[in-house]
């Protein structure tokens, strides 16, 4: 662990190869649930923004979620296209504006479970002209970001080689053309020597090979293979570190059906 808190965390992770950390970060983005408001119904709108729009942005708005209360509407017991109370949560919005302009705002939607609420109380809905209205119902429930966007865990999900910097002290003068050059100050110049001062800020632009006036260049910036940095901001739907849960949970499950289909192949050919 190289950093964490509510919505981000670092981590270096070794013995592994590019294959696994792209599976990583598609099942992430693509597998892992979270809830987001999926029908509205408009009961009133006498704002400037159609029903459309208005149903669109509250699709959009990040919502906290609890993956052990839920069922997907796929695998609910339920089977309705209405779902229940075990894949469904109701939230309502009614707000006019009676004395002049008045935004609506996120933390105006009243939802039924005080647990599934929007990450912010002021992403900005719509704006109101005096004795505008807007009221509705929207139910929200848990998806998959391979479906749409707006069940998406992350708002970014990446990972690079870990570098290597070698500086070959004989030959480097310590001119600091290395430093200057770096868009991430990796380097540092220590009196007549240059150092490595933030070796995971590399991006592996290699600027500073270039840069270097020495032919070839004193010093030497490279990569593992197998170790990597991982980096991962969650939208506020879920912690983290439940994210890598419950992507590597599904991993295990995906795998487990590909060795049951390769087993069942195996003796249908035999």
């Amino acid at each position: 662990m190289l950093e964490k808190d509510g919505v981000n965390m670092r981590l270096l992770i070794r013995e592994t190869d590019a294959a696994f950390m792209n599976t990583l970060r598609r099942l992430i983005i693509a597998e892992v649930p979270c809830m987001a408001i999926d029908d509205v119904v408009i009961i009133e709108n006498s704002s400037v923004l159609h029903d459309e729009i208005i149903a669109h942005r509250l699709g959009l708005i990040p919502l906290k979620t609890d993956l052990d209360s839920y069922n997907l509407p796929e695998e609910c017991p339920c089977k309705s296209e209405f779902g229940c109370p075990l894949c469904r949560v109701t939230l309502t919005l009614d707000v006019e504006a009676k004395e002049g302009t008045q935004v609506v705002y996120s933390g105006d939607l009243v939802s039924e479970n005080p647990d599934i609420v929007p990450v912010s109380d002021k992403i900005p809905i719509v704006k109101l002209a005096k004795e505008q209205k807007l009221r509705l119902e929207a139910y929200a429930r848990l998806g998959k970001g391979k479906k749409h966007a707006k069940w998406q865990p992350v708002s970014m999900c990446t990972y690079k080689y870990l570098p290597k910097i070698k500086i070959d002290s004989k030959r480097c003068d310590a001119c600091g053309e290395c430093v200057e050059i770096c868009p991430r100050r990796v380097l540092a110049k220590n009196g007549d020597k240059i150092e490595v001062r933030n070796l995971m800020a590399c991006t592996l632009c290699q600027d500073c090979m270039d840069a270097c006036p020495q032919n070839p260049s004193a010093i030497e910036v490279s990569w593992d293979d197998s170790a990597f940095i991982f980096n991962i901001e969650s939208t506020g739907v879920l912690p983290p570190e439940r994210i890598i849960s419950e992507a590597l949970k599904i991993l295990d499950k995906q795998l487990n059906e590909l060795v049951s289909q390769v087993k069942v192949a195996k003796i249908e050919k035999d």
